[in-house]
């Protein structure tokens, strides 16, 4: 396919140019620091979009909700909602408690306690690969693997290759009625330098500070960036936040644009059209990511979900970039399984003009402890806004079952009769997320997964 239609392109070239074969343009030496630009930024966004997160997560002095800074966690104690922007897709069956971790001057204790439902905490390096999971109660020294100090017998030792680390814990909960349970789970959970641990726990975190440039929604941040902002952004973020040894071999191909730790890149080896260049170049990366990374999907019903190497990306570079475009913190399948689906059962795109229905015939097969959840989005990956804040339906909403035991959920921009199975989805366009937590492995193989149908 990719010959014939390369074939074709030059046949056009050459009728355009009266079959007069000097006229076919030849390469440029800027057309070939654009390549490399191109490949340059899908290898740096998700380190820049991570510190962009970050900054804007941090960004506090005690006056602003929502944000804590450096090394201190941040309990969500309500359910990400319409008004959500912190990061795209947002679930919404659990309460985030998240913090951004700073490793480089010492390691940091994270402490979990024992709880009755599902609750983990995923460690994210500063290039979005997940380093642990966190998921039985006790004491985690978070530490880099340089670092060579002596550790007691009660604790767990957790190496992140980057100064920078993001956890990211997630507590199930079964509607506000279970917020005070979740709430005490959240007290429980602690984290303190390790010479605080040491001494006895007793910790007072330092008060942080506020910066109106700060304030951001990160991925539109990231995207507004100018080429010299964003490649050195990235330059300086390698240095506290190496490379993987695997990147050596990219990494010496780029440093001839001078992109790589502690470089200085000059735009001016960009040409004269650099900023038309630049535009058209982040246009069509979007389409160019999920265009790279479609090989990675995988089929389930009529539901597709990006399945392994995710959240273990290697030099899977382009999904590395398009995971954290569109799902920035996602865990390996292991752990989670996000099928997604923007059309009906014949193949038509999801709007709120019309009324839908998903039929279950059964249920997600998850392991002890797991859970599922269908959520809606709109066409920027946010939660849809509706007159009574349901963003998503799972197994803990108390859904109707029918005579046979299937359920029927309703998709739709009215409201039905009876809401009890009724996820609102706006008036655009929109899609869908099928979560499932733990999932049993027959989930991606006997299991049959549910059907969408226009009413």
């Amino acid at each position: 396919m990719k010959k014939s239609l390369a074939t074709l392109l030059t046949v056009l070239i050459l009728f355009s140019c009266g079959w007069t074969p000097t006229c076919i343009a030849e390469p440029t030496e800027t057309d070939a620091v654009w390549e490399q630009v191109s490949e340059a930024y899908i290898y740096a966004f998700p380190l820049v979009l991570t510190n962009a997160t970050k900054t804007m997560s941090t960004n506090t002095d005690g006056s602003v909700t929502g944000r804590v800074p450096v090394n201190q966690i941040n309990h969500a104690k309500k359910l990400a909602d319409a008004s959500f922007r912190t990061v795209v897709t947002p679930n919404v069956d659990t309460l985030y408690s998240q913090a951004w971790l700073d490793i480089g001057a010492e390691p940091m204790v994270y402490v979990l306690p024992e709880t009755d439902r599902f609750c983990n905490v995923q460690l994210l390096d500063a290039w979005t690969n997940p380093a642990a999971v966190l998921d039985r109660a006790g004491a985690y020294v978070i530490a880099l693997p340089s670092w060579t100090g002596e550790l007691p017998e009660n604790v767990t030792r957790v190496d992140v290759p980057t100064e920078t680390v993001w956890s990211i814990a997630r507590v199930v909960l079964s509607g506000n009625e279970d917020l005070p349970n979740v709430y005490a789970i959240q007290d429980q959970m602690r984290l303190l330098p390790l010479s605080a641990y040491l001494a006895g726990g007793d910790y007072a975190a330092p008060a942080g500070t506020y910066a109106k440039e700060n304030d951001f929604v990160p991925v539109n941040k990231v995207l507004s960036m100018p080429p010299a902002e964003f490649f050195n952004t990235a330059n300086a973020l390698m240095q506290a936040n190496p490379p993987a040894e695997a990147d050596a071999a990219l990494l010496e191909k780029l440093a001839a644009i001078h992109v790589g730790p502690g470089m200085t890149f000059d735009a001016s080896i960009l040409g004269a059209d650099a900023a038309e260049r630049w535009t058209q170049m982040l246009k069509g990366m979007r389409a160019t990511l999920s265009a790279e990374s479609a090989k990675y999907a995988q089929n389930l019903g009529q539901w597709i979900y990006f399945g392994r190497p995710i959240g273990d990306f290697g030099t899977a570079y382009t999904y590395r970039a398009m995971v954290a475009l569109v799902g920035l913190g996602a865990n390996t399948v292991d752990v989670a399984i996000y099928p997604k689906t923007h059309t009906d059962a014949a193949g038509a795109a999801l709007t709120g003009e019309k009324t839908y229905t998903i039929h279950f015939e059964t249920l997600p097969p998850t392991l002890e402890g797991g859970f599922w959840s269908v959520t809606a989005y709109n066409e920027e990956n946010f939660l849809i806004d509706n007159p009574i804040d349901r963003y998503c339906v799972n197994d803990r909403s108390g859904l109707h079952r029918n005579p046979d035991g299937s359920i029927d959920i309703t998709l739709s921009k009215e409201a039905p009769a009876d809401t009890t199975n009724w996820l609102p989805v706006g008036e655009g366009d929109f899609h869908l997320f099928l979560r499932i937590y733990k999932p049993d492995a027959a989930a991606l193989t006997d299991w049959q997964p549910p059907v969408v149908r226009t009413n």
